[in-house]
């Protein structure tokens, strides 16, 4: 099967990017921790998962959503491998281990968020950034994408779990083996959910685990918005530094330690 102009599109980008950053094949898929076997794939015009692709952008230094809505074959688009089947009884819940939530019970958590969290490289900053939350129904589950950030190559993705029984959900993104968890509180009505997140960050030459305050508040409108590293010189800093202690005090998180 041809491929079509779009995937076309979306291989010249690849293979562009490639050849600026003189990458051979087994290097990309070294880079981006891939069986070189599915690098040859994608180059090929092959199914491949939708992590597989967002890892090679962020390798390439690509945008994923452009990249990824030029990936369609003629006749569809292509499904990850282990995604629930598209007829199956799934189709209409996402899968048990991630709460069985239909779209129709979590919709009002799709659309995007004004995301602000300490900052993990200024002393006492703030980080301020915007993540987008979605439907995906080749897989059906809510989907996060983080959008933004000043340090782009740390950008995360990933789905949303929704336990029944709980006044918390969670928003994991899992990319070569590295997790990072966010727990915040359900959707209130004022647009907001708070928490946790669980991650590694980069001090000098180590990766060490942090666990910080995260507020996500959901807006129709950025304008005006502050993003980015946010120091205490900034108009907005007073009001993020607010919703961080917030957060804290009022029992959404509990940051404990050794005395």
């Amino acid at each position: 099967m041809r491929n079509n102009s779009k995937q076309s599109a979306a291989l010249s980008l690849i293979k562009t990017a490639m050849i600026e950053k003189k990458m051979t094949q087994a290097e990309l898929a070294d880079a981006a921790d891939i069986h070189e076997k599915t690098i040859q794939n994608l180059l090929s015009g092959r199914s491949v998962r939708d992590q597989t692709l967002f890892d090679v952008c962020m390798v390439l230094g690509l945008d994923f959503d452009k990249v990824r809505g030029a990936w369609v074959k003629e006749g569809g688009s292509a499904e990850p491998r282990d995604a629930p089947e598209p007829n199956g009884a799934e189709s209409r819940a996402a899968p048990v281990y991630m709460g069985a939530y239909t779209r129709a019970g979590t919709d009002h958590y799709i659309g995007s968020y004004l995301t602000i969290r300490p900052s993990f490289t200024i002393t006492s900053g703030i980080m301020a950034y915007r993540t987008d939350i979605s439907w995906e129904d080749d897989w059906p589950s809510l989907v996060f994408q983080e959008r933004d950030r000043p340090d782009k190559p740390f950008l995360h993705r990933g789905r949303l779990y929704v336990p029944a029984s709980s006044m918390y959900i969670h928003l994991v993104s899992l990319t070569k083996g590295a997790m990072r968890m966010v727990m915040v509180s359900q959707l209130d009505p004022a647009g907001q959910m708070r928490g946790l997140v669980t991650t590694l960050s980069k001090q000098r030459a180590q990766l060490l685990p942090v666990s910080a305050p995260i507020v996500y508040l959901k807006r129709d409108d950025f304008a005006g918005a502050a993003i980015g590293e946010i120091g205490a010189e900034h108009a907005n800093y007073r009001e993020y530094a607010q919703l961080l202690a917030d957060t804290v005090e009022q029992g959404y998180a509990r940051l404990i330690t050794m005395r």
